[in-house]
């Protein structure tokens, strides 16, 4: 179990919370490269029937700052059993437009991030006797780093991120069980169909792979648009695998999301389940996202919603 919970907690955990039009959460280089700032809430609980079952949350915002700046800041709560982290991020992008047209999405963008976590145990319960277990709250803090690019050209769009650059341990357990080695390397990359109909699809693909272990994992992504009156409705459906080469059975999550964008506002509800053989429990995840469109600038023909948002 402690193994688990040390592999699980690794600054911000990556669900499909980003399919929410909110990208920055995974990918800093995301940080401003729209035409408004976005102002995202999110609520995730796993195993609503399990005791003290993993929980986040998240609160990020992100804006341009005149023409080629963008910034960014995300606070995040995660709490798994006894273990608990609470971190904060900030971002800074530089965004490099190569369009010839004013309505031409042609765009390289650069990112740093840097956040601190506190990471805690609580052994206020803890009964067993044992001189490691001091029946307190221990916390320690620590800095990583995360670098990104990204490339948007018309309905095509790409971001790489590697996340957790730095070789620093939250030292709270044991040296024997923590790495100092957190590095994990996302790919995404996908195209937006139907610009100038009222039907819009999204088709892209995230892959991640973690350097300490080897684990490769990628979730299959597909998102459509309906455009309204006064509304956008919009729905998705995603499928995570993990490759790692377990005899056993690979990791799989299959993740319906629906959502909606009333003028400034963005509403969605996420629910995960695990399918196969092996599970960990037979209860899903659940997760709504609320946002909020502000600062915003006239949108451009092309681009995929995350170059133009609705507002």
């Amino acid at each position: 179990m402690l193994s688990f919970l040390v592999k699980a907690q690794e600054t911000l955990p990556i669900y499909s919370d980003y399919l929410s039009d909110n990208v920055y959460l995974v990918h800093p280089a995301a940080a401003g490269i729209g035409n408004c700032g976005k102002l995202r809430l999110t609520a995730r609980q796993q195993w609503a029937d399990v005791q003290d079952a993993p929980e986040l949350q998240t609160l990020s915002f992100h804006t341009r700052v005149g023409e080629k700046t963008g910034v960014g800041a995300i606070i995040f709560n995660d709490k798994n059993g006894y273990h608990s982290q609470i971190g904060i991020q900030g971002t800074y992008a530089y965004h490099l437009d190569f369009g010839t047209r004013s309505d031409e999405i042609n765009q390289l963008s650069l990112a740093f991030s840097m956040m601190m976590v506190e990471n805690s145990v609580d052994e206020t319960t803890f009964t067993i006797p044992d001189p490691e277990i001091t029946q307190l709250v221990q916390s320690r803090n620590y800095f990583n780093a995360d670098i990104g690019a990204a490339y948007h050209l018309d309905g095509f769009f790409s971001y790489f991120t590697a996340k957790n650059i730095l070789l620093s341990a939250r030292n709270l357990y044991n040296d024997n069980y923590e790495s100092l080695n957190l590095r994990r390397y996302l790919l995404t990359v996908g195209y937006y169909f139907g610009k100038n109909s009222s039907v819009q699809f999204e088709p892209s693909v995230m892959t991640q792979f973690i350097e300490r272990t080897g684990e490769k994992l990628a979730d299959f992504n597909l998102k459509i648009y309906k455009d309204l009156p006064s509304a956008q409705l919009w729905g998705g459906l995603s499928y995570r695998r993990g490759f790692d080469g377990n005899e056993i059975e690979e990791l799989q999550y299959i993740t319906p999301i629906v959502g909606v964008n009333i003028n400034k506002w963005m509403f969605s509800y996420t629910y995960t389940k695990q399918s196969g053989d092996i599970l960990f429990e037979n209860g899903g995840f659940h997760q709504i996202s609320l946002g909020f469109n502000l600062l915003c600038r006239p949108q451009r023909l092309s681009g995929c919603p995350n170059i133009n948002a609705t507002f």
